[in-house]
């Protein structure tokens, strides 16, 4: 039997009927073959069926083993699938570009290939988990069911090779006997017509002669008697007790082969539940494909590095014969840098006049994203107060939801104690109040972006622009004379686009609410005075550039800060950076400066020199009275 091809499984119970079957069992079956059993055609193929359900047995392991080795595969295949998408994952650098089709369409692809890589462990599964086990379980009580065949077969042949053996010794005792009677017979005849005998002679032979012949009627008895049992056994043994075994053996040979029929179709089954859903898994890689819109790819570059800026207008002639020959450098120079106007150089002035001190707490100085162009400044401004919206919206939720439990354990004390959520509910609020704060800050870092915007889209704007790279490159040089220029330089630079983002700062400057009696900033976000963080790129000890800084906001003398109102410290507050003061739970403290909307209030106190501390602490951590 050719047992070593898949083709072959299927023929294996034709191959059974060699003997009497002949080119009927070629073509996998017999005429009349629901009437055919192996028990009546193949009384005396004991041997040959033994081996044929062995090898039936074989076959149905080795297909077992095929499955198994093809699960194997789909669990390898689905694992390289799953590192695939793993490798082939984008970064997380790599999120911003998530906007474009093209970028998406990937990660979607990669997605269906996950869901093909599932697919592929759903086949592995069910066919361990059904089809190999199944076929293990059939293939274990087979090879029992064979044993207890045969062995049952076996002991049947065994009685009647033992009934055989007590037939032939009935025989052969029965020949001797019958061989020695007739010779006693023979002996008896001569002795009784020997004259020469006595009569007692004659009389012994007589005896023996008699008992021989018994002798031989004993062995033809019980000769007779075995040859009637042997032929019953015989009999009973080929036409009752030895079909019945071979009809369980061929029972048994068509319950494997049915099973390989059932499991081959079903192992087929497996694959064809799948099909279906990575059938949709291709159509979600083609939609992924059709989704991809080059022209909005196109756009959202665009979108994204747009910044906004107007291309330069004309370098206008200059005449260096109607100039100043001082001035010829300074313009050459203003000239070359007029093109530089990049974001850095179009905002450096915010620089000088931003409260940046105080926002070493959180790490960053571009909490406004002035270091963008505009348009990408706008989108991250409108980016971060969605974000804060939402943070509100959740601890809104989560505040109405502490509210809700102190309410039910104020009405019921046995749920629980209604002051154990009081603190929580002051940290929520607290929270709260600081999201509501930066989201009114950001709205106004985003309303003083749309106005710069407007303001850049405009021509005037554009020519501000090359009239302050000019006057910048003359204040660079140190020129006194160039400083104390015509009195139309100062509302230029109000106008142009280097100015301060902080214009309220600027006008509390210029009112006299900048520095303390000592002449040093008090305000960590100011960035005036001598504070190392008030002008990037200068050093402490650059007293020329800080004695330019004074003349161009203040040109007299600062009164001192008066009271705004009183306040009371709410929570107990650490300063941890230079601008902020400590406070006391419970401390009452004089307001000389409202919050500007960074977070932040500059108070103030008596201290044991007769003197006053000032600085900045948590607007949130404070309950603030103002004069009327």
């Amino acid at each position: 039997m050719a047992s070593g091809s898949g083709s072959s499984i299927s023929k294996l119970a034709a191959e059974s009927e060699t003997t009497t079957g002949g080119a009927a069992a070629a073509a996998g079956t017999a005429p009349n073959s629901d009437k055919m059993s192996w028990g009546t055609e193949l009384w005396d193929q004991n041997e040959n069926l033994s081996n044929h359900t062995n090898k039936g047995i074989d076959a149905l392991d080795k297909l077992c083993n095929l499955l198994r080795d093809r699960a194997a595969i789909e669990t390898e295949y689905a694992g390289k699938l799953r590192r695939l998408v793993k490798n082939y994952q984008p970064k997380k650098k790599e999120e911003e570009d998530n906007e474009f089709t093209s970028t998406q369409a990937i990660r979607n692809v990669l997605k269906e290939v996950g869901d093909l890589a599932g697919q592929r462990e759903v086949v592995s599964e069910t066919l361990l988990l059904q089809t190999i086990q199944g076929m293990t379980l059939l293939s274990k009580q087979l090879r029992e069911d064979r044993k207890r065949c045969l062995a049952e077969g076996g002991n049947l042949q065994q009685n009647l090779t033992t009934q055989l053996s007590s037939l032939d010794r009935a025989k052969r005792n029965y020949e001797k006997a019958y061989r020695d009677s007739e010779k006693a017979v023979d002996n008896y005849k001569k002795a009784d017509m020997d004259l020469n005998l006595s009569r007692a002679e004659v009389e012994r032979y007589k005896t023996i002669m008699t008992s021989k012949i018994q002798q031989s009627d004993d062995a033809k008895n019980e000769y007779a008697n075995q040859l009637q049992k042997t032929n019953n056994l015989q009999q009973q043994h080929f036409t009752i007790l030895l079909p019945a075994v071979f009809n369980r053996l061929q029972e048994l040979d068509e319950k494997r082969t049915r099973g390989i029929r059932e499991f081959i179709i079903g192992a087929a089954d497996v694959e064809s539940s799948v099909a279906p859903i990575i059938a949709r898994c291709m159509e979600g890689m083609v939609k992924a494909g059709e989704s991809i819109n080059e022209k909005e790819d196109s756009f959202k570059v665009i979108e994204r590095y747009q910044s906004g800026f107007t291309p330069p207008t004309d370098i206008p002639f200059e005449d260096l014969s109607k100039l100043d020959p001082d001035a010829v450098q300074d313009s050459t120079y203003s000239n070359s840098t007029s093109h530089l106007l990049t974001v850095k150089g179009t905002i450096s002035a915010n620089k000088i006049k931003k409260r940046v001190g105080i926002f070493s707490l959180f790490g960053s100085t571009k909490e406004d994203f002035s270091d963008l162009p505009p348009n990408q400044r706008r989108k991250k401004l409108q980016a971060k107060i969605a974000e804060l919206q939402q943070k509100i919206s959740q601890e809104t939720n989560a505040r109405d939801g502490l509210m809700k439990m102190k309410i039910v354990y104020e009405a019921n004390s046995s749920l629980g104690n209604p002051m154990t959520v009081e603190g929580q509910l002051n940290e929520s609020e607290h929270k709260l109040e600081k999201l509501k704060i930066d989201l009114k800050k950001y709205q106004g870092y985003l309303d003083k972006a749309n106005q710069l915007q407007t303001a850049n889209n405009s021509p005037q704007a554009n020519r501000n622009q090359l009239q302050n790279g000019h006057r910048a490159s003359r204040h660079s040089n140190g020129s006194a004379d160039d400083h104390h220029d015509d009195g139309d330089d100062q509302p230029d630079d109000a106008g142009s686009l280097s100015r301060s983002d902080s214009e309220d700062n600027v006008a509390q400057i210029q009112n006299g609410h900048n520095n303390n009696n000592n002449g040093s900033s008090a305000s960590p976000e100011s960035g005036l005075g001598t504070s190392h963080t008030s002008l990037p790129g200068s050093g402490q000890g650059s007293a020329n550039e800080n004695a330019i800084g004074e003349d161009a906001y203040y040109e007299t003398e600062v009164e001192p800060l008066q009271p705004l109102g009183t306040c009371r410290a709410l929570y107990p507050f650490e300063a941890t950076s230079e601008g902020s003061i400590p406070m006391n739970e419970g401390e009452e403290l004089q307001v000389i400066e409202i919050d500007q909307g960074d977070g932040w209030t500059r108070v103030r106190r008596a201290n044991n020199s007769n003197g006053w501390d000032e600085g900045f602490v948590p607007t949130s951590y404070i309950e603030c009275t103002l004069f009327a």
